[in-house]
Protein backbone atom coordinates (compact mmCIF):
# COMPACT_ATOMS: atom_id res chain seq x y z
CA UNK A 1 0.00 0.00 0.00
CA UNK A 2 1.22 3.19 -0.59
CA UNK A 3 1.00 5.95 2.37
CA UNK A 4 0.95 9.85 2.80
CA UNK A 5 3.33 11.30 5.47
CA UNK A 6 0.85 14.26 7.08
CA UNK A 7 3.53 17.24 8.84
CA UNK A 8 2.55 20.06 10.56
CA UNK A 9 6.01 22.43 12.51
CA UNK A 10 5.68 24.47 15.63
CA UNK A 11 8.60 26.08 15.00
CA UNK A 12 10.43 28.36 18.15
CA UNK A 13 12.45 31.63 17.64
CA UNK A 14 13.89 33.54 20.21
CA UNK A 15 13.63 37.02 19.61
CA UNK A 16 16.42 39.36 19.47
CA UNK A 17 15.02 42.41 21.48
CA UNK A 18 17.77 44.32 23.76
CA UNK A 19 16.05 42.80 26.73
CA UNK A 20 13.61 39.73 28.18
CA UNK A 21 10.12 39.65 27.46
CA UNK A 22 8.90 40.44 31.33
CA UNK A 23 11.46 42.41 32.66
CA UNK A 24 14.67 44.40 31.71
CA UNK A 25 17.45 41.78 31.77
CA UNK A 26 20.03 41.55 28.64
CA UNK A 27 18.48 39.62 25.73
CA UNK A 28 21.74 37.35 25.01
CA UNK A 29 23.27 33.91 24.36
CA UNK A 30 25.54 32.60 26.91
CA UNK A 31 27.05 34.16 29.97
CA UNK A 32 27.88 32.66 33.01
CA UNK A 33 24.98 30.73 34.65
CA UNK A 34 22.23 32.86 36.27
CA UNK A 35 24.02 36.37 35.55
CA UNK A 36 21.08 37.70 33.23
CA UNK A 37 18.52 36.79 35.53
CA UNK A 38 16.63 38.92 38.09
CA UNK A 39 13.70 38.44 40.37
CA UNK A 40 11.46 38.34 37.81
CA UNK A 41 12.61 35.88 35.86
CA UNK A 42 13.50 33.57 37.99
CA UNK A 43 10.21 33.09 39.44
CA UNK A 44 10.12 34.82 42.77
CA UNK A 45 7.03 36.09 44.59
CA UNK A 46 5.78 39.11 44.06
CA UNK A 47 7.22 40.10 40.88
CA UNK A 48 4.99 41.49 38.43
CA UNK A 49 5.76 41.03 34.73
CA UNK A 50 5.60 44.06 32.75
CA UNK A 51 4.83 43.61 28.93
CA UNK A 52 8.21 44.13 26.12
CA UNK A 53 6.64 46.18 23.56
CA UNK A 54 9.15 46.06 21.17
CA UNK A 55 8.17 41.76 21.72
CA UNK A 56 4.94 42.82 20.00
CA UNK A 57 6.11 44.71 17.37
CA UNK A 58 8.69 41.82 16.27
CA UNK A 59 5.61 39.45 16.46
CA UNK A 60 3.63 41.98 14.34
CA UNK A 61 6.31 42.08 11.99
CA UNK A 62 7.04 38.60 11.67
CA UNK A 63 3.22 37.86 10.92
CA UNK A 64 3.33 40.67 8.44
CA UNK A 65 6.05 39.14 6.92
CA UNK A 66 4.37 35.76 6.51
CA UNK A 67 1.17 36.70 5.26
CA UNK A 68 -0.90 36.77 8.60
CA UNK A 69 -3.47 38.70 9.66
CA UNK A 70 -3.02 40.78 12.71
CA UNK A 71 -5.40 40.21 15.86
CA UNK A 72 -6.56 43.84 17.01
CA UNK A 73 -7.05 42.18 20.39
CA UNK A 74 -4.57 39.71 22.04
CA UNK A 75 -3.71 38.72 25.66
CA UNK A 76 -1.53 36.96 27.22
CA UNK A 77 -2.36 33.54 29.20
CA UNK A 78 -0.88 31.62 32.09
CA UNK A 79 -0.39 27.63 30.78
CA UNK A 80 0.90 26.04 33.86
CA UNK A 81 2.74 23.21 34.80
CA UNK A 82 5.43 22.34 36.86
CA UNK A 83 8.93 21.97 35.15
CA UNK A 84 12.48 22.50 37.37
CA UNK A 85 13.22 24.82 34.54
CA UNK A 86 10.09 27.13 34.30
CA UNK A 87 10.61 28.99 37.60
CA UNK A 88 7.12 30.04 38.32
CA UNK A 89 5.39 26.58 37.57
CA UNK A 90 3.50 28.27 34.32
CA UNK A 91 4.50 29.74 31.52
CA UNK A 92 3.36 32.79 30.31
CA UNK A 93 1.99 32.44 26.74
CA UNK A 94 -1.13 32.28 24.60
CA UNK A 95 -3.69 30.04 23.66
CA UNK A 96 -7.31 31.60 23.07
CA UNK A 97 -6.03 34.91 21.16
CA UNK A 98 -2.87 34.34 19.40
CA UNK A 99 -1.50 37.49 18.05
CA UNK A 100 -1.42 36.36 14.25
CA UNK A 101 -3.75 33.94 12.39
CA UNK A 102 -4.12 32.53 8.73
CA UNK A 103 -1.24 33.16 6.92
CA UNK A 104 1.50 31.49 4.72
CA UNK A 105 4.84 30.86 3.35
CA UNK A 106 5.28 29.98 -0.72
CA UNK A 107 7.81 27.23 -0.90
CA UNK A 108 9.31 25.16 -4.20
CA UNK A 109 10.26 21.99 -4.07
CA UNK A 110 11.32 19.85 -7.14
CA UNK A 111 10.40 23.10 -9.61
CA UNK A 112 7.09 22.52 -7.69
CA UNK A 113 5.05 25.36 -5.74
CA UNK A 114 2.82 24.96 -2.96
CA UNK A 115 1.03 27.25 0.00
CA UNK A 116 2.31 26.31 3.59
CA UNK A 117 -0.45 27.51 5.65
CA UNK A 118 0.74 29.47 8.98
CA UNK A 119 -2.48 28.18 11.59
CA UNK A 120 -0.95 31.43 14.14
CA UNK A 121 2.02 32.37 15.53
CA UNK A 122 1.91 33.27 19.30
CA UNK A 123 4.29 35.26 22.18
CA UNK A 124 5.62 33.96 25.10
CA UNK A 125 8.67 33.66 27.48
CA UNK A 126 11.18 30.75 27.17
CA UNK A 127 12.57 28.56 30.08
CA UNK A 128 15.85 28.00 31.68
CA UNK A 129 18.76 25.94 31.19
CA UNK A 130 18.71 21.79 32.92
CA UNK A 131 22.52 21.30 33.30
CA UNK A 132 22.71 17.47 34.46
CA UNK A 133 25.69 16.12 36.44
CA UNK A 134 27.87 13.72 33.79
CA UNK A 135 28.02 11.35 37.09
CA UNK A 136 24.24 11.34 37.96
CA UNK A 137 24.52 13.25 40.77
CA UNK A 138 22.09 15.70 40.02
CA UNK A 139 21.03 18.77 38.08
CA UNK A 140 21.63 22.34 38.25
CA UNK A 141 19.36 24.96 37.01
CA UNK A 142 20.78 28.11 34.14
CA UNK A 143 17.70 30.61 34.32
CA UNK A 144 19.48 33.03 32.14
CA UNK A 145 17.06 31.48 29.36
CA UNK A 146 14.26 32.26 31.70
CA UNK A 147 12.25 34.75 30.19
CA UNK A 148 13.83 35.13 26.41
CA UNK A 149 10.94 36.40 24.35
CA UNK A 150 9.69 33.79 22.11
CA UNK A 151 7.25 33.57 18.93
CA UNK A 152 5.76 29.89 18.04
CA UNK A 153 4.64 29.24 14.47
CA UNK A 154 2.17 26.73 13.79
CA UNK A 155 1.66 25.42 10.87
CA UNK A 156 -1.22 23.43 9.19
CA UNK A 157 -0.67 19.65 8.68
CA UNK A 158 0.01 21.31 4.86
CA UNK A 159 3.28 19.54 4.93
CA UNK A 160 3.96 15.80 2.98
CA UNK A 161 7.75 15.07 2.39
CA UNK A 162 11.22 15.97 4.65
CA UNK A 163 12.08 17.89 1.42
CA UNK A 164 8.85 20.54 2.23
CA UNK A 165 9.83 20.91 5.20
CA UNK A 166 13.43 21.85 5.21
CA UNK A 167 12.29 24.07 2.09
CA UNK A 168 9.66 25.69 4.79
CA UNK A 169 12.26 25.97 7.52
CA UNK A 170 14.17 27.54 5.25
CA UNK A 171 12.51 30.20 4.01
CA UNK A 172 10.67 30.73 7.23
CA UNK A 173 14.31 31.41 8.62
CA UNK A 174 15.06 33.40 5.64
CA UNK A 175 12.45 35.81 6.36
CA UNK A 176 12.67 35.90 10.25
CA UNK A 177 16.42 37.31 9.84
CA UNK A 178 15.60 39.43 6.47
CA UNK A 179 13.16 42.01 9.13
CA UNK A 180 15.70 41.13 11.56
CA UNK A 181 13.53 39.97 14.18
CA UNK A 182 15.36 36.68 15.57
CA UNK A 183 19.17 35.62 14.27
CA UNK A 184 17.85 32.31 14.08
CA UNK A 185 20.99 30.18 15.00
CA UNK A 186 20.15 27.41 15.35
CA UNK A 187 23.24 25.52 17.10
CA UNK A 188 22.15 28.22 19.87
CA UNK A 189 18.86 26.97 19.95
CA UNK A 190 17.56 30.61 18.71
CA UNK A 191 15.14 28.22 16.41
CA UNK A 192 14.04 24.82 17.05
CA UNK A 193 10.72 23.08 15.67
CA UNK A 194 8.79 20.27 16.76
CA UNK A 195 7.04 17.77 14.13
CA UNK A 196 4.18 16.36 14.43
CA UNK A 197 3.84 13.41 11.65
CA UNK A 198 1.34 10.99 10.92
CA UNK A 199 0.77 8.89 7.78
CA UNK A 200 -1.94 7.30 5.74
CA UNK A 201 -3.07 5.09 2.87
CA UNK A 202 -3.00 7.40 -0.20
CA UNK A 203 -6.22 8.66 -0.44
CA UNK A 204 -7.62 8.39 2.44
CA UNK A 205 -9.30 12.04 3.93
CA UNK A 206 -8.65 10.96 7.40
CA UNK A 207 -5.19 11.69 9.17
CA UNK A 208 -3.71 9.15 10.89
CA UNK A 209 -2.62 9.49 14.41
CA UNK A 210 0.05 11.40 15.10
CA UNK A 211 3.10 11.34 16.88
CA UNK A 212 5.16 14.34 18.15
CA UNK A 213 8.77 14.70 18.10
CA UNK A 214 9.67 17.60 20.43
CA UNK A 215 13.01 20.15 19.84
CA UNK A 216 15.36 19.35 16.56
CA UNK A 217 17.68 22.18 16.24
CA UNK A 218 18.90 21.01 12.78
CA UNK A 219 17.68 20.74 9.43
CA UNK A 220 19.88 17.62 8.80
CA UNK A 221 18.12 16.62 12.38
CA UNK A 222 14.58 17.72 11.29
CA UNK A 223 14.96 16.11 8.01
CA UNK A 224 16.28 12.43 9.46
CA UNK A 225 13.60 12.27 12.40
CA UNK A 226 11.00 12.75 9.85
CA UNK A 227 12.15 10.23 7.36
CA UNK A 228 13.09 7.62 10.43
CA UNK A 229 9.51 8.07 12.27
CA UNK A 230 7.39 8.35 8.40
CA UNK A 231 9.17 4.79 7.56
CA UNK A 232 8.70 3.51 11.76
CA UNK A 233 4.96 4.05 11.35
CA UNK A 234 4.43 2.76 7.97
CA UNK A 235 6.04 -0.44 9.26
CA UNK A 236 4.31 -0.80 12.55
CA UNK A 237 0.97 -0.28 10.30
CA UNK A 238 2.32 -2.91 8.12
CA UNK A 239 3.00 -5.61 10.40
CA UNK A 240 -0.83 -5.06 12.51
CA UNK A 241 0.53 -2.60 15.26
CA UNK A 242 -0.60 0.17 16.68
CA UNK A 243 0.49 3.67 16.38
CA UNK A 244 -0.07 5.60 19.79
CA UNK A 245 -0.02 9.31 20.50
CA UNK A 246 2.98 9.80 21.80
CA UNK A 247 5.81 12.90 22.32
CA UNK A 248 9.12 10.82 20.91
CA UNK A 249 12.77 12.35 21.30
CA UNK A 250 14.81 12.03 18.35
CA UNK A 251 18.82 10.85 19.01
CA UNK A 252 20.52 12.49 16.17
CA UNK A 253 23.38 9.85 17.09
CA UNK A 254 22.14 7.04 17.12
CA UNK A 255 19.61 7.92 13.96
CA UNK A 256 16.54 7.10 16.11
CA UNK A 257 13.44 8.21 17.58
CA UNK A 258 12.21 6.85 20.66
CA UNK A 259 8.89 6.99 23.15
CA UNK A 260 9.43 9.69 25.77
CA UNK A 261 5.34 9.89 27.62
CA UNK A 262 1.96 9.22 25.99
CA UNK A 263 -0.41 11.73 25.00
CA UNK A 264 -3.67 9.63 24.17
CA UNK A 265 -5.21 12.21 27.25
CA UNK A 266 -5.33 15.53 26.06
CA UNK A 267 -3.10 17.45 28.12
CA UNK A 268 -4.58 19.95 30.09
CA UNK A 269 -2.65 23.14 30.67
CA UNK A 270 -5.87 24.80 32.54
CA UNK A 271 -5.24 28.54 30.61
CA UNK A 272 -6.27 31.29 32.17
CA UNK A 273 -6.10 35.15 31.11
CA UNK A 274 -2.91 36.12 32.74
CA UNK A 275 -4.26 38.43 35.84
CA UNK A 276 -1.19 40.88 36.04
CA UNK A 277 -0.78 41.56 32.33
CA UNK A 278 -3.60 43.83 30.78
CA UNK A 279 -4.94 42.68 26.86
CA UNK A 280 -2.86 44.39 24.40
CA UNK A 281 -4.94 46.58 21.99
CA UNK A 282 -3.16 46.86 18.25
CA UNK A 283 -4.74 49.67 16.32
CA UNK A 284 -4.52 49.88 12.50
CA UNK A 285 -2.43 52.97 13.00
CA UNK A 286 0.34 50.52 14.89
CA UNK A 287 0.10 47.87 12.46
CA UNK A 288 0.24 50.01 9.10
CA UNK A 289 3.53 51.96 10.85
CA UNK A 290 5.31 48.20 11.14
CA UNK A 291 4.38 47.44 7.49
CA UNK A 292 5.74 50.38 6.44
CA UNK A 293 8.97 50.02 7.87
CA UNK A 294 9.33 46.03 6.88
CA UNK A 295 12.57 45.51 4.18
CA UNK A 296 13.09 44.18 1.34
CA UNK A 297 11.98 40.35 2.05
CA UNK A 298 13.62 37.19 0.38
CA UNK A 299 11.41 36.70 -2.26
CA UNK A 300 11.17 40.35 -3.74
CA UNK A 301 15.16 40.44 -3.40
CA UNK A 302 15.15 37.09 -5.15
CA UNK A 303 13.41 38.62 -8.58
CA UNK A 304 15.34 42.13 -8.00
CA UNK A 305 18.18 39.88 -8.47
CA UNK A 306 17.23 37.62 -11.84
CA UNK A 307 15.84 41.19 -13.31
CA UNK A 308 18.31 43.28 -12.12
CA UNK A 309 21.46 41.36 -12.18
CA UNK A 310 20.02 38.96 -15.04
CA UNK A 311 21.59 36.20 -12.41
CA UNK A 312 19.86 32.53 -13.32
CA UNK A 313 17.55 31.60 -10.60
CA UNK A 314 19.32 28.99 -8.82
CA UNK A 315 21.56 31.69 -8.07
CA UNK A 316 19.51 33.96 -6.75
CA UNK A 317 17.66 31.31 -4.41
CA UNK A 318 21.04 30.43 -2.92
CA UNK A 319 21.72 33.87 -2.37
CA UNK A 320 18.98 34.51 -1.00
CA UNK A 321 18.54 31.86 1.65
CA UNK A 322 20.35 33.72 3.88
CA UNK A 323 20.06 37.10 5.00
CA UNK A 324 24.00 37.53 5.66
CA UNK A 325 24.77 35.88 2.18
CA UNK A 326 22.58 38.17 0.25
CA UNK A 327 23.92 41.20 2.23
CA UNK A 328 27.74 40.16 1.71
CA UNK A 329 26.62 39.88 -2.23
CA UNK A 330 24.88 43.50 -1.97
CA UNK A 331 28.03 45.16 -0.37
CA UNK A 332 31.02 43.26 -2.99
CA UNK A 333 28.70 44.82 -5.61
CA UNK A 334 29.39 48.05 -4.12
CA UNK A 335 32.78 48.00 -5.14
CA UNK A 336 32.42 45.85 -8.11
CA UNK A 337 29.48 45.84 -11.20
CA UNK A 338 30.39 41.91 -12.11
CA UNK A 339 27.51 40.48 -10.27
CA UNK A 340 27.83 37.21 -11.65
CA UNK A 341 31.69 36.70 -10.74
CA UNK A 342 30.10 37.58 -7.07
CA UNK A 343 27.96 34.97 -7.32
CA UNK A 344 30.46 32.40 -8.66
CA UNK A 345 32.79 32.84 -6.10
CA UNK A 346 29.95 33.42 -3.20
CA UNK A 347 28.50 29.80 -4.29
CA UNK A 348 31.68 28.34 -5.21
CA UNK A 349 34.55 28.80 -3.36
CA UNK A 350 32.80 30.89 -0.41
CA UNK A 351 30.74 27.95 0.28
CA UNK A 352 32.67 25.19 -0.18
CA UNK A 353 35.36 26.25 2.38
CA UNK A 354 32.90 27.40 4.67
CA UNK A 355 31.40 23.66 4.42
CA UNK A 356 35.09 22.09 4.60
CA UNK A 357 35.82 24.19 7.95
CA UNK A 358 32.45 23.56 9.32
CA UNK A 359 31.74 27.33 9.98
CA UNK A 360 28.62 29.09 9.00
CA UNK A 361 28.03 32.26 7.12
CA UNK A 362 28.30 34.45 9.87
CA UNK A 363 31.84 33.51 10.12
CA UNK A 364 32.97 35.02 6.86
CA UNK A 365 36.70 36.61 7.46
CA UNK A 366 36.74 38.91 5.42
CA UNK A 367 34.95 42.16 4.43
CA UNK A 368 32.38 42.05 1.03
CA UNK A 369 34.43 44.59 -0.50
CA UNK A 370 38.00 42.09 0.04
CA UNK A 371 35.99 39.70 -2.50
CA UNK A 372 35.60 42.56 -5.45
CA UNK A 373 38.87 43.70 -4.99
CA UNK A 374 39.81 40.10 -6.18
CA UNK A 375 37.43 40.21 -8.86
CA UNK A 376 38.83 43.36 -10.14
CA UNK A 377 42.70 42.08 -10.01
CA UNK A 378 40.98 39.20 -12.53
CA UNK A 379 39.11 41.30 -14.88
CA UNK A 380 42.03 43.71 -15.11
CA UNK A 381 43.97 40.58 -15.88
CA UNK A 382 46.93 41.30 -13.16
CA UNK A 383 46.14 37.50 -11.84
CA UNK A 384 45.28 34.55 -13.80
CA UNK A 385 41.69 32.81 -12.20
CA UNK A 386 44.08 29.61 -11.57
CA UNK A 387 45.88 32.36 -9.19
CA UNK A 388 42.44 34.02 -8.11
CA UNK A 389 42.28 30.78 -6.54
CA UNK A 390 45.28 30.50 -4.43
CA UNK A 391 44.40 34.05 -3.27
CA UNK A 392 40.89 33.81 -2.18
CA UNK A 393 42.43 30.64 0.09
CA UNK A 394 45.08 33.33 1.85
CA UNK A 395 42.89 36.15 2.01
CA UNK A 396 40.47 33.75 3.73
CA UNK A 397 43.40 32.64 6.45
CA UNK A 398 44.87 35.88 6.83
CA UNK A 399 42.15 38.28 6.39
CA UNK A 400 44.37 40.43 4.35
CA UNK A 401 43.61 42.48 1.40
CA UNK A 402 44.36 40.42 -1.90
CA UNK A 403 46.40 43.32 -3.75
CA UNK A 404 48.66 43.00 -0.56
CA UNK A 405 48.73 38.80 -1.12
CA UNK A 406 49.25 39.67 -4.71
CA UNK A 407 52.45 41.79 -4.10
CA UNK A 408 53.89 39.97 -1.92
CA UNK A 409 53.92 36.84 -2.80
CA UNK A 410 54.45 38.19 -6.63
CA UNK A 411 51.34 36.58 -8.22
CA UNK A 412 50.78 39.04 -10.93
CA UNK A 413 50.23 37.49 -14.23
CA UNK A 414 53.32 37.45 -16.41
CA UNK A 415 52.69 39.24 -19.92
CA UNK A 416 56.74 39.10 -21.26
CA UNK A 417 56.41 37.55 -24.85
CA UNK A 418 59.81 36.24 -24.91
CA UNK A 419 59.83 34.65 -21.34
CA UNK A 420 56.14 32.82 -22.12
CA UNK A 421 57.96 32.03 -25.78
CA UNK A 422 60.73 30.16 -23.90
CA UNK A 423 58.14 28.13 -21.90
CA UNK A 424 56.23 26.89 -24.97
CA UNK A 425 59.20 26.00 -26.69
CA UNK A 426 60.81 23.76 -24.24
CA UNK A 427 57.02 22.47 -23.48
CA UNK A 428 56.80 21.25 -27.56
CA UNK A 429 59.96 19.44 -26.73
CA UNK A 430 58.83 17.52 -23.90
CA UNK A 431 55.75 16.60 -25.93
CA UNK A 432 56.50 15.93 -29.45
CA UNK A 433 52.84 13.53 -29.51
CA UNK A 434 50.98 16.16 -28.87
CA UNK A 435 52.44 18.83 -30.95
CA UNK A 436 51.96 15.79 -33.96
CA UNK A 437 48.53 15.29 -32.76
CA UNK A 438 47.62 18.92 -32.95
CA UNK A 439 49.44 19.18 -36.60
CA UNK A 440 47.35 15.75 -37.24
CA UNK A 441 44.30 18.14 -37.40
CA UNK A 442 43.50 17.19 -33.11
CA UNK A 443 42.52 20.33 -32.20
CA UNK A 444 42.19 18.73 -28.33
CA UNK A 445 45.92 18.75 -28.14
CA UNK A 446 46.14 22.62 -27.85
CA UNK A 447 44.05 22.66 -24.58
CA UNK A 448 46.63 19.81 -23.51
CA UNK A 449 49.84 22.25 -24.31
CA UNK A 450 48.14 25.28 -22.66
CA UNK A 451 48.04 23.57 -19.50
CA UNK A 452 51.38 22.25 -19.53
CA UNK A 453 52.36 26.02 -20.17
CA UNK A 454 50.61 27.23 -17.26
CA UNK A 455 51.98 24.69 -15.01
CA UNK A 456 55.19 25.31 -15.94
CA UNK A 457 54.79 28.99 -15.12
CA UNK A 458 52.74 28.31 -11.98
CA UNK A 459 49.47 29.98 -13.40
CA UNK A 460 51.39 33.45 -13.73
CA UNK A 461 51.01 33.46 -17.39
CA UNK A 462 48.16 34.98 -19.60
CA UNK A 463 45.99 32.85 -20.63
CA UNK A 464 44.83 34.55 -23.71
CA UNK A 465 48.73 35.55 -24.78
CA UNK A 466 50.06 31.71 -24.06
CA UNK A 467 46.98 30.83 -26.47
CA UNK A 468 48.20 33.32 -29.11
CA UNK A 469 51.57 32.41 -29.05
CA UNK A 470 51.57 28.80 -29.05
CA UNK A 471 49.62 28.65 -31.94
CA UNK A 472 52.06 30.84 -33.86
CA UNK A 473 55.03 27.99 -32.79
CA UNK A 474 52.64 25.54 -33.56
CA UNK A 475 51.93 26.37 -37.45
CA UNK A 476 55.81 27.40 -37.93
Amino acid sequence: MDYEVVIGLEVHAELSTKTKIFCSCINEFGGDPNTHCCPGCSGMPGVLPVINKSVIEYAIKAGLATNCTISKFTRMDRKNYFYPDLPGAYQISQHNYPICRNGYIDIEVNGNKKAIRIHHIHMEEDAGKLIHSDYGTGTLVDYNRAGTPLIEIVTEPDIRSAEEARAFLEKLKAILQFIDVSDCKMQEGSLRADVNLSVRPKGQEEFGVRTEMKNLNSFKAIVRAIEYEAKRQIEEIESGGVIYRETRRWDDEKGISYAMRNKEQAEDYRYFPDPDLPPIIIDNEWVNSIKASLPELPDARKERYIRDYSLPEYDANILTSSKVLSDFFEKALQHTDNAKAVSNWIMGDLMRILKEREMEVEEIPFPPEYLASLISLIDKGVISGSIAKKVFVKMFDTRKDPEAIVKEEGMEVVTDEDAIRKVILEVMKNNPSSVADYKGGKTKALGFLVGQVMKATKGKADPKLVNKLLVEELEK
